[in-house]
């Protein structure tokens, strides 16, 4: 596996950006320098956008609530609308870290507050903590800790606040698995029949204990889910055979959850992948719910025998579905995406949506015209990148890009 090596967390830009990247149904990307395009183009008023306004592109920029020292963002909407930031913030002397967080009502930042503090924590630019608003008004928080002394001995931390994040539960491990290895590129939902619920999917590096470190062996997406007591559900492998370290992505339909990764096939294919939590109809059980197989969203046929830590996104309303990745299939680095009105199971053709030169982390976010807004990194010559935004329709139309700050082209600007 070729995750990339934990880092020290650097310092931020005085006042970046910030991008509310989707509707509360699903996460939202955690990019550097970024913009409130979406939630002015598709949080805040919910009616179809009138004609002569379609074509108008409005960016408004905020300053960070992140301190010096903090990096590793996350952007989450909640169902009223706020908008919530987590990072990891270097505290001051004594090499210990904290996992913040600031919500966001409108224009103005509340205090940030501190999730949780120590010096165990597994940073990573990669693989990042993440906060989930739920529908009862519970915040749930993902971070990972240090299980070993392996370079990528790790595990998935959980914790909840019932107060708004005055105060949070004591943490509990999301995964059975207590093997050296990797756990990690969580991704987490609110369970659609019980609010209080936390669904969660990650990669899960339980085979290599048997097998050893190294590139040949896999990776697994596995799921589960957490109660407001913090008793863990069924633990269910969604796939034996994944991508060893992108991002994975999770949206809810009206039919029920649904997970976005990054597959592995025998002969080193890592194209987009989705597996749907439906209801099954059988003799004697007529509710019973699991995954499907995970199916892939198109063939791209990219061919790499390596990790290319460039993970799907997704996001929902009731049946439709939108989704943008990247690929880099016959040498040509691409960023697409597709739309679906059957909650996942089927999806259009996809539609290119890049400038030429991606280097992807994508988002996307539905709009109330049926379209989408979607996110990516481009290159733009050197070292330099920008963060780029552009509609695309649901037939696949698509309007003009916009630049929403600049970047850097390293992979952790991503």
């Amino acid at each position: 596996m070729k995750l990339p090596s934990a880092t020290p967390v650097p310092s931020l830009p005085a006042s970046p950006a910030l991008l509310t990247a989707r509707p509360w149904r699903s996460r939202a990307a955690a990019i550097v320098s970024v913009v409130l395009a979406s939630w002015l183009l598709a949080g805040c008023d919910r009616s179809p956008p009138e004609p002569a306004r379609q074509a108008a592109f409005l960016l408004d920029s905020l300053p960070s609530p992140a301190g010096p020292g903090s990096a590793e963002p996350f952007l989450a909407t909640a169902k009223d609308g706020r908008v919530y930031m987590t990072w990891f913030e270097a505290d001051s002397a004594g090499g210990a870290q904290s996992l913040r967080f600031a919500s966001l009502d409108g224009k103005s930042w509340s205090p940030a507050r501190t999730i949780v503090s120590g010096k165990n924590f597994f940073v990573n630019w990669a693989d990042f903590p993440s906060l989930l608003p739920l529908d009862n008004g519970d915040l749930a928080a993902h971070w990972l800790e240090r299980t070993g002394s392996g370079t990528y001995a790790y595990g998935v931390q959980v914790a909840r606040s019932t107060d708004g994040g005055i105060t949070w539960s004591t943490p509990i491990t999301l995964h059975r698995d207590s093997s050296e290895t990797e756990h990690g590129f969580v991704t987490m939902w609110n369970e659609p029949e019980t609010p209080a619920t936390l669904g969660a999917a990650w990669l899960d590096g339980r085979k290599f204990k048997a097998q050893g470190h190294d590139a040949a062996n896999e990776m697994m997406l596995v799921s589960t889910t957490v109660d407001q007591s913090g008793i863990l559900g069924a633990e269910t492998p969604l796939d034996g055979r994944t991508c060893d370290c992108c991002q994975n992505a999770s949206a809810v339909t009206s039919d029920g959850p649904i997970v976005a990764y990054r597959n592995r096939t025998a002969d080193e294919i890592r194209d987009i992948y989705i597996t749907r939590r439906v209801l099954s109809r059988s003799a004697g059980n007529d509710s019973a719910a699991s995954w499907t197989q995970g199916a892939s969203v198109h063939d791209d046929n990219w061919k790499i025998a390596a990790c290319p830590v460039n993970g799907p996104a997704l996001d929902a309303q009731q049946k439709r579905v939108a989704i943008a990745w990247f690929t880099a299939a016959n040498d040509s680095a691409q960023v697409k995406v597709a739309f679906s009105s059957d909650a996942g199971e089927t999806f259009s053709s996809p539609t290119r949506v890049d400038g030429g030169n991606p280097t992807g982390r994508t988002d996307v976010a539905l709009l109330n015209d049926g379209g989408a807004l979607v996110t990516w990194i481009e290159r733009t010559g050197g070292d330099t990148a920008a963060v780029m935004a552009r509609r695309v329709s649901a037939d696949g139309t698509v309007g003009a890009s916009h630049t929403v700050a600049t970047s850097f082209a390293a992979r952790a600007s991503g």
